[in-house]
């Protein structure tokens, strides 16, 4: 009797042991896919890596929930891009709440710019840089090995192969960059978030006069906004213009021909595909982008 029951309060030590080793797994909740992606490279299996936004969604209109609030609450450390992309700073405040570490991926990245007359702010988009999503993995990469100093090793490694596969893209966007006529590479978009983008890779960016996102796409662009937009659109002296893969493109295809160009497809911005898609990760993302504009530009 002594032997089974000693074998019973083994057995449950063990099954008690295997549920604790299981639950002692971390947890990050990224705002963003694009960190999240970042954090998973890093971090592989050993941490459980959420995210707050789903793919398609704006982080700068982005809502928060009373689930995103439980989810941070249950976080070890949370990751942010900074620069205000998450509109009115919403990932800080929920982290803030809670007490809940957060690491800014965008420091050391040093800012573009942007805004109108005197009010300027950062542009947040860094990671159109592969150079600055460089950065945010070594950000990231820190963060995690300071909680978890005993696997840092295992960190370190990733990050080093990431870091590479970064370096080949970038490499790789150059020379798919280097077939368009430099004279050609103009990038107008819907929405201003290629700038790193194009100061990278010698494009000149620009917004057209009147361009109208958001929720305004198909129902607030008043007839006179229209005419700015086309005639804007003529004056840059594309062969095509881009749209966002968040954005209604019927109304798009109509002002691009009005303006006597074609929609040369829609770019990942400010969140990646989804599950399954080509553009599901960073490098995924990226690639699609390059191949679709060197495609409509060259």
């Amino acid at each position: 009797m002594r032997q089974i029951l000693f074998f019973l309060i083994g057995t449950l030590l063990l099954a008690h042991t295997t549920r604790a080793e299981e639950g002692v797994r971390r947890r990050i909740v990224c705002s963003t896919t694009q960190t999240a992606d970042f954090a998973r490279r890093v971090v592989g299996d050993r941490w459980q890596v959420e995210c707050v936004l789903a793919p398609g969604q704006d982080p700068h209109l982005y809502q928060v929930t009373m689930a995103d609030s439980k989810l941070i609450a249950g976080a070890d450390l949370c990751i942010h891009n900074g620069w205000h992309l998450e509109g009115k700073d919403w990932m800080f405040t929920l982290a803030r709440d809670v007490n809940k570490p957060l690491v800014t991926a965008v420091e050391g990245i040093v800012p573009l710019d942007v805004g109108e007359g005197g009010e300027k702010m950062k542009d947040p988009h860094a990671w159109f840089s592969p150079k600055n999503a460089v950065v945010y993995v070594r950000n990231i990469e820190k963060a995690v090995s300071q909680i978890d100093s005993a696997h840092s090793s295992e960190y370190e490694a990733r990050a080093k192969l990431y870091l590479n596969q970064l370096r080949v893209l970038d490499a790789w966007i150059r020379a798919q960059v280097n077939a368009i006529p430099a004279n050609r590479r103009i990038l107008v978009t819907s929405h201003d978030a290629f700038n790193y983008f194009c100061r990278e890779y010698g494009f000149q960016t620009q917004s057209p006069v009147g361009w109208s996102t958001g929720a305004e796409i198909g129902a607030g662009l008043t007839p006179q906004r229209r005419r700015q937009t086309v005639e804007s659109i003529r004056n840059f002296g594309v062969k095509a213009i881009f749209v966002e893969t968040s954005v209604n493109p019927q109304l798009i295809e109509q002002i691009a021909k009005e303006a006597g160009v074609v929609v040369g497809g829609e770019l990942y911005s400010d969140s990646m595909g989804k599950r399954g898609s080509a553009g599901e990760s960073y490098i995924g993302m990226m690639r699609e982008n390059v191949l679709k504009i060197a495609q409509a530009l060259k």
